[in-house]
C-alpha cells in the first residue's frame, strides 16, 4: 500500500517541491495552504502525470489555530491513513528590535512556532493512536545563530528545532520517528529578494535532498548536508563583533 505525506504550506516553494518530488516516488498526497487555488492547480499538474496518485487538498491558515486539528483529521480520514506529517508552512523577513515593526516579527513567531507547532501535536495525537507515524519539521540554519536584523526569524526557527528536539526524546520508545530539517539557502519567494546567498541551491535539488533524508529516517540534518554541517558549527562560534559590522538603522 503506498505511502501517505501531509504537507503544510505546499502551494509555493519547498512545500510546493516537496509535493511533486514525492508524488514521483509513488505517494499519496495531503496538501495543506491558505490558497486552495494554487492547491487545486498543483493536484491537477500531479495527477495529470500520475493519475494513481490520490491528492486531497485542503485550505487552511496555520495562523487559525483551532482549524488544524480537525483539517489534519479530516485529511487522515481521506487518504485513510498518515504515514508523514511535514510541518512546513513559515514566513520570512524581520527587522532591527526597536524599529516598530514589532507586529511582523510578531506574525513571524505566529506562524513559523505556533503554527508549526499545533501541526506537530495534531499529528503526533493521530500518530500515537495508529502506533506510528514520522514527523518531519522544518527550523533553518539560520536556528544556529541569532543574526542581525533578522532577531524573530532566527528565533523562530531556533524554537521550533528546540521544541522537536524534545518531542524526539518524548518518542524515543516509540515507533514515531521526527526528523528536524535545516535548509540552507534554497532558491524560493522566501529569500529570493536578498542580495547575498551563499551555496544557493535550486528548489527542486533541495527537494530532493530532503525527501532522501525524510525517507532514511533521519533525526536531524542540514540541507544541503555539505557545507552547511560544518558553516552551522562554525556559526555559533563567529566572534560577535563580526556580526555586528550589519548596523541597525
Amino acid at each position: 500500500m503506498a505511502k501517505t505525506v501531509l504537507i503544510t504550506g505546499a502551494s509555493s516553494g519547498i512545500g510546493k517541491a516537496l509535493a511533486l518530488e514525492f508524488s514521483r516516488r509513488g505517494y499519496h498526497l495531503g496538501l495543506v495552504s491558505r490558497r486552495l487555488e494554487a492547491l487545486e492547480s498543483l493536484a491537477a499538474q500531479i495527477q495529470a502525470t500520475h493519475p494513481s496518485i490520490q491528492v486531497e487538498c485542503r485550505a487552511l491558515n496555520v495562523n487559525e489555530i483551532a482549524q488544524i486539528k480537525p483539517v489534519i483529521q479530516d485529511l487522515r480520514d481521506s487518504l485513510g491513513k498518515l504515514d508523514i506529517v511535514i510541518a512546513n508552512a513559515g514566513i520570512g523577513g524581520g527587522s532591527f528590535v526597536g524599529s516598530g515593526h514589532l507586529n511582523q516579527d510578531l506574525a513571524i513567531i505566529q506562524t513559523n512556532v505556533a503554527g508549526a507547532m499545533a501541526t506537530i501535536d495534531a499529528a503526533v495525537e493521530i500518530f500515537k493512536k495508529q502506533h506510528s507515524g514520522h514527523i518531519v519539521g522544518i527550523s533553518s540554519v539560520a536556528a544556529y545563530r541569532g543574526m542581525p536584523g533578522s532577531a524573530a526569524y532566527c528565533a523562530s526557527k531556533a524554537a521550533i528545532a528546540t521544541y522537536l528536539d524534545a518531542l524526539t526524546t518524548e518518542l524515543y520508545h516509540t515507533p514515531i520517528k521526527v526528523t528536524t530539517l535545516y535548509p540552507g539557502y534554497i532558491d524560493t519567494p522566501l529569500n529570493n529578494m536578498l542580495k547575498k546567498r551563499p551555496f544557493l541551491i535550486d528548489v527542486n535539488t533541495g527537494a530532493g535532498i530532503m525527501a532522501n533524508l525524510i525517507e532514511k529516517e533521519v533525526t536531524v540534518s542540514t540541507v544541503p548536508v555539505y557545507p552547511w554541517s560544518m558553516i552551522g558549527k562554525l556559526l555559533k562560534n563567529i566572534p560577535r563583533s563580526m556580526l555586528a559590522k550589519r548596523k541597525a538603522p
